[in-house]
């Protein structure tokens, strides 16, 4: 059986995958054997640089689960932010009047260019400068203001590329029962075009909670990845402390990518989707198509 993405292998094929498979797992192998050995040789394997996440309560009362806590914070916020912001801009640049589109498309483009640390940096510096935020909430509120300009604008595009993702009758049979413009968004073509959009926006959420790291690197954001250094400090196991945060990292964006399937799954069922699906990458779609837009099979 093939699909519209490959054919079926065939017996050569499958031997090839096979061999693959293998080989990387051989190298795969390797490559453990001798990151672990360089850490024996450090004596970072050593039971006193790892038990202490498992004796000692503090580290997580005092620094992990804080820092955790920031970081869900900072997330959380910027995702509420973000996604209505951003939708509202992806509707905008579909707009019939040029005086919406046009200053709308500029918007969305330059946050979209810019690396978002530099945005941090800038925030920061404003806030700063205008001297109305305490210097305690400083850090968060540059981390979040960031997050929410450079997503908003890569979730424009993912629902822009959403809504042009759907067949052109959808449109076409809501402009023959006379529906205006707005009211075939708000009904018809956005309704239908979330199941399309899930997945790329899905992703994006991961990248706004993986972010606020960037936050803690540089603005002394007291996220997760900063009670790195508190901790190293304190317990001298920076490599430990590293896959323990990294640990977090992924329990969190699994459980945030699994409640996503599920819900994708729930809209799929309930028969309102179209069986288009936009890309992850769709952030790099051009402005004036729908690339990065293709069908499930």
């Amino acid at each position: 059986m093939s699909s519209v993405l490959y054919d079926t292998p065939g017996p050569r094929a499958k031997v090839r995958n096979w061999i693959y498979t293998g080989g990387f797992v051989v190298v795969f192998g390797l490559a453990l054997w001798w990151a672990l050995s360089l850490m024996a040789e450090q004596n970072q394997l050593d039971a006193d640089k790892w038990t202490p996440f498992i004796t000692d309560s503090q580290i997580w009362t005092t620094f992990l689960l804080p820092g955790l806590g920031e970081t869900l914070k900072a997330g959380l916020i910027a995702m509420v932010i973000a996604l209505p912001l951003g939708a509202l801009f992806g509707i905008a640049r579909l707009s019939d009047h040029a005086w919406v589109r046009v200053p709308v498309g500029a918007v969305v483009e330059f946050f979209r260019a810019i690396p978002v640390l530099i945005l941090m940096f800038f925030s920061s510096a404003l806030y700063v400068m205008l001297g109305t935020v305490s210097s305690d909430v400083r850090p968060l509120y540059a981390v979040v203001t960031a997050l929410v300009l450079y997503n908003a604008a890569v979730i424009a595009e993912i629902v822009r590329a959403g809504i042009l993702s759907l067949p052109r009758g959808q449109t076409d049979a809501a402009k023959a029962i006379g529906m205006r413009k707005g009211q075939m968004m708000a009904y018809v073509l956005v309704p239908q075009a979330v199941t399309a959009m899930l997945p790329a926006l899905v992703s994006q959420l991961v990248v706004i909670l993986k972010d606020t790291a960037l936050g803690g690197a540089a603005l002394g954001f007291a996220d997760l990845m900063s009670m790195n250094r508190q901790i190293s400090a304190n317990y001298s196991n920076t490599i430990a402390t590293m896959v323990v945060i990294a640990l977090l990292y992924i329990a969190v964006n699994f459980a945030l990518t699994t409640l996503a399937s599920w819900l994708e799954k729930r809209l799929r069922t309930s028969k309102k989707g179209t069986g288009a699906v936009v890309e992850a990458d769709v952030a790099e779609v051009d402005a004036g198509g729908a690339a990065g837009v293709g069908k499930a099979p």
